[in-house]
C-alpha cells in the first residue's frame, strides 16, 4: 500500500538525515492521519491517499506562486523541493494525447454530439483517468472537444 511505502521512505529519510524529505513526509503522514480520523478509518486506501497527496501538491504549487510574486525565492525553492518529493508518490500522469484519445473513444461510445452531453462524457471519462490527470484540464479538454463536435455538426443545434 502507498501509505506503507510513505512510512518506509520516511524512516529511511530519518536514518539518512535527509531533513527536507523527512519533514515533507512527516507532514504528509500527519495529513494522512487527519484524513483517516475524518473518515473514521484506521488506514486509508490508495485512492484516498492520492487525494490527500494531490491536495498537498496543489498547496505547494499555490505557495510557490505566492513566494515568487513576493520575491522570496528561497522559500519558493524549498516548496519546489517538497513538491518534487510529493509528486513521486502520485501515479504517472497521462499525456495530452492519451487524454484526448480516451475522450474521443468515450464520445464515440456514447454518441455524444454536443456540449449538452458533457455531463455524460465526464461521468464516463473521470474513472478511466482517475488521479492521472488534472480535473480542470480534463474538463476543459472535454468541453473543447464537444464544442468542436457541435460546430462541425450543424444538425445537432
Amino acid at each position: 500500500m502507498l501509505e506503507d511505502k510513505i512510512l518506509a521512505d520516511f524512516k529511511e529519510a530519518m536514518k539518512s538525515k535527509n531533513n527536507l524529505r523527512s519533514s515533507t513526509l512527516s507532514f504528509l503522514r500527519s495529513q494522512l492521519k487527519n484524513a483517516a480520523i475524518e473518515k473514521r478509518k484506521d488506514k486509508l486506501d490508495d485512492s484516498e491517499v492520492i487525494v490527500v497527496i494531490k491536495k498537498q501538491v496543489k498547496q505547494r504549487q499555490d505557495s510557490i506562486e505566492q513566494f515568487k510574486s513576493g520575491g522570496r525565492l528561497d522559500l519558493a525553492n524549498k516548496e519546489q523541493g517538497e513538491l518534487e518529493i510529493l509528486k513521486t508518490y502520485l501515479p504517472q500522469e497521462l499525456s495530452k494525447e492519451e487524454v484526448e484519445k480516451i475522450i474521443e473513444e468515450t464520445i464515440v461510445q456514447l454518441c455524444a454530439s454536443g456540449i449538452k452531453d458533457m455531463g455524460k462524457v465526464m461521468k464516463e471519462v473521470t474513472p478511466k483517468v482517475a488521479g492521472r490527470v488534472d480535473n480542470k484540464f480534463l474538463s476543459d479538454s472535454v468541453r473543447a472537444r464537444l464544442t468542436k463536435n457541435e460546430s462541425s455538426n450543424p444538425e445537432s443545434k
